[in-house]
């Protein structure tokens, strides 16, 4: 028995049957074929609305039987029918009147300028006296523009972040060093203020006297300057930067009043940013010295208050240089003719206004860099700033220049100035040469 088992196991070969296939049954993908959100959607709401889907079908017996009811009922008695249908007429009646009332849109316009607004904004532009080379926040190149927050933002950290770097690189002074801060712009006053934005980017020292001028108009950038004198007499051996500068991309104004359509032909992107120190030892490496400051605020006055322009400032004194506030091509003509100008004494606020366009408060920064970049600023040399704006605001600076100034490097003229004075004539202003 043994041995017979033992041969059973060791004898031949038994022919080996093929491998039996074991299928296997998967479960149908469910993220494939149905997406789990709607599922997940239809158990909240059968959960929620149970109770309700529960006491439907008893609803409808009950109505029914009701009804059944109420016909046998009313088909012997009038009053009955009566009552009931004045019933229902004043239900009805009822729920129309308090329940909740529908919106409709009756029609939709889109605001766009008209044909007698963009003719007014090409005569305004063809006399403006601007350039084809001005700048425009990058917002309002969007179609449609994006007047947001954030792109408002976008275009003062641009404008005043270029100024400053180009500021602490030329002059080689630490932003540490720095003291005093002091920011001016009209229109856009955010919280955090521009002065706090500029602090956190350069980290500044922490006991810096920092200061946000806002809606003080296009004559801020003298008050800035004025501000900071007045703290340098105060605060011994510092440095106090001042900040000019404007924000367009909030303040387009996409109407077709024509008033208000002038500013859209007018103003441009623009900043500027000056060093100002009161240590004896920088004297020898500074460009100018401030003799005087004169501010005048006509707000008494109603008739100033609400008047943006000037007709008439003084008599012409004795200076060399002047910086007339580049508000555009009438104002600057019309102080030509009340001071008793030359045209080369104009030249470069015409100039940048060709160049740059109505930059605010910072026109007068353009123009002074302007006289620099022409080799004309000569040591004794005093310069003229004339700014003035809203409320009604004019102020004058006065500077001496300490020794022959050289234009400075990374300036706004330097890839420019070779191809101005530019002719200003009426109609759209001639594109310069780009030749030498």
């Amino acid at each position: 028995m043994e041995g017979g088992g033992a041969a059973g196991a060791g004898g031949r070969d038994q022919p080996s049957s093929p491998p039996q296939r074991r299928e296997s049954r998967r479960l149908p993908d469910f993220l494939q074929s149905v997406n789990l959100k709607y599922v997940k959607l239809g158990y909240h709401y059968l959960i929620t609305h149970l109770l309700t889907l529960l006491l439907i079908p008893l609803m409808v017996v009950i109505v029914l039987e009701a009804a059944q009811t109420l016909w046998l009922h009313l088909q012997y008695n009038l009053v009955s029918v009566l009552v009931c249908s004045a019933f229902l007429v004043f239900g009805t009646t009822v729920y129309i009147m308090t329940g909740p009332r529908h919106v409709y849109l009756h029609s939709q316009l889109c605001g766009e300028f008209n044909e007698s607004a963009l003719e007014f904004q090409r005569r305004i532009l063809e006399r403006s006296g601007l350039g084809q080379e001005t700048y425009l926040p990058s917002a309002l190149h969007y179609l449609p523009p994006r007047p947001s927050m954030a792109s408002a933002r976008e275009e003062a950290e641009e404008v005043m972040f270029g100024a400053l770097d180009a500021l602490f690189r030329n002059t080689g002074v630490k932003p540490k060093d720095i003291g005093i801060l002091v920011v001016n712009c009209s229109l856009f006053n955010p919280t955090p203020s521009l002065s706090a934005i500029i602090v956190n980017r350069y980290k500044f020292r922490g006991n810096i006297k920092s200061f946000n001028l806002g809606g003080m108009g296009c004559s801020a950038g003298v008050i800035a300057i004025d501000l900071a004198r007045d703290l340098l007499q105060i605060h011994r051996s510092t440095y106090a930067v001042v900040v000019s500068t404007e924000n367009i991309t909030q303040n387009w104004y996409f109407g077709n009043r024509k008033s208000m359509l002038i500013p859209n032909c007018l103003f441009r992107v623009g900043a500027a940013a000056m060093l100002l120190s009161n240590r004896s030892a920088d004297r020898w490496r500074a460009k100018y010295k401030l003799v005087h400051v004169v501010r005048t605020h006509r707000g008494a006055d109603d008739r100033a208050f609400r008047c943006i322009n000037i007709t008439t400032l003084g008599p012409l004194l004795a200076f060399e240089h002047f910086c007339i506030h580049a508000g555009g091509r009438a104002v600057i003509d019309e102080l030509e003719k009340n001071l008793q100008l030359r045209p080369d004494h104009v030249e470069a606020s015409r100039m940048t206004l060709h160049r740059f366009g109505n930059t605010s408060s910072s026109s007068i920064w353009y123009e002074l860099a302007y006289t620099e970049a022409k080799g004309r600023m000569r040591k004794g040399h005093r310069v003229w700033q004339i700014a003035f704006g809203s409320g009604f605001k004019c102020n004058s600076a006065v500077w001496q220049a300490l020794c022959n100034v050289k234009p400075s490097p990374d300036g706004p003229w330097e890839d420019c100035i070779h191809r101005y004075p530019v002719e200003i004539v009426d109609g759209f202003p001639p594109q310069p040469s780009h030749e030498q």
